[in-house]
């Protein structure tokens, strides 16, 4: 079954959001409790957001919870650098860390005995240590001037899974990358005898419980595939639109009067095998059931949200980052803390990270 998005009107939702989304929290912070009575949401959540971050990233991404630090780690992709974040509650407890780079980190993951494996824009690295020096894993088998890593993660089984993204937007170039104990693969896209087989941006990298399903987005194709998961060959078959979300107006652009939900970016999965996906320009997160159902459409405290991850003691803490990069001053003027990080409280907890395993 394939899902429809719910269009709505950007400019109609503004009045809203801007009394809803920036109020006075006692603790100083900006408390964002939201409704969304003009989607017709299948499932009406109103979420209470707490900032967890308050210095904007320009695009971030990859967030992921780490239960043995209980940190929270991210990338801000233009910003060349890597953050961490110790949480308890909704609450730092530490100071906010940046590990700056010299390339654009599409994605990174943690890796079992400790350290991180980085998705840059010339390859796959490892990092042993926060801030220590990179080893190369395998270089990056596209052209680097038109192509950069963007969306990844770790399977159940420890291998390390990467998209790319075809900065110029015209072509369906993108591949997505499964690297193991021999080398770097190309599991889905690419070229073959003259036709495109790839997608524009890849996003949305996530499986279900059981590992037998994947999940995986072409944003610019307002489109999320599932797929069968061979988890011990790591073989995806069986590809099928899981959500098709409609394609932006011609000439659509903030505030305007078109209807539009956004287009699908990052995403993560929760226990009961439901998916979660930002909207980006939606201002909005979706929860999908294994079958493409739209369970539920939960407004967020920025209009570009990038990607969820479950985190906290219990997993019940819903995370998420954002976009500032590009956006223009009427919609920053709106939604200020655009590039933060963001979370809520949910009933049903997600999936742990999974580690890679060299």
């Amino acid at each position: 079954m394939v899902a429809q998005a719910t269009p709505f009107s950007a400019r109609s939702a503004l009045a809203l959001r801007a009394v809803s989304f920036w109020g006075s929290a006692p603790n100083g912070l900006c408390e964002c409790s939201g409704t969304m009575d003009f989607m017709n949401a299948p499932a009406l959540l109103k979420p209470t957001w707490t900032p967890i971050t308050t210095e904007p990233d320009g695009l971030g991404e990859s967030p992921f919870w780490h239960p043995q630090e209980q940190r929270l780690y991210w990338v801000d992709i233009p910003g060349q650098r890597l953050g961490r974040l110790a949480v308890d509650g909704m609450q730092a407890r530490g100071p906010l860390e940046y590990w700056p780079l010299t390339q654009e980190p599409g994605c990174i993951a943690p890796v079992q005995g400790g350290g991180l494996i980085v998705a840059l824009r010339d390859g796959i690295y490892r990092a042993r240590t926060w801030g220590g020096d990179l080893q190369q894993l395998a270089a990056a088998p596209y052209d680097t001037s038109k192509l950069r890593f963007n969306d990844g993660k770790c399977d159940a089984q420890g291998r390390f899974w990467a998209g790319s993204l075809y900065e110029p937007k015209g072509q369906a170039q993108g591949v997505l990358y499964m690297l193991d104990d021999q080398g770097l693969h190309a599991m889905v896209g690419g070229v073959k005898d003259g036709v495109e087989h790839g997608v524009v941006t890849a996003n949305g990298l996530a499986w279900s419980p059981d590992s037998r399903t994947a999940y995986w987005a072409d944003t610019a194709a307002h489109q999320v595939r599932s797929f069968d998961f061979d988890a011990v060959s790591g073989q995806l078959t069986n590809s099928r639109v899981f959500y098709q979300a409609t394609p932006k107006p011609a000439g659509w652009a903030w505030g305007s009067d078109a209807p539009y939900g956004g287009r699908p970016d990052g995403a993560a999965v929760d226990a009961e095998g439901c998916y979660w996906s930002a909207q980006y320009e939606g201002g909005r997160l979706l929860r999908m059931s294994p079958k493409g159902e739209v369970l539920a459409e939960v407004s967020t405290p920025a209009f570009c949200p990038t990607m969820p991850c479950f985190g906290g003691a219990d997993l019940k803490t819903l995370f998420i980052t954002t976009a500032r990069q590009g956006r223009s001053a009427a919609e920053l003027a709106l939604y200020p803390p655009s590039g933060c990080i963001f979370g809520i409280r949910v009933d049903v907890p997600g999936l742990p990270v999974n580690h890679h395993r060299s």
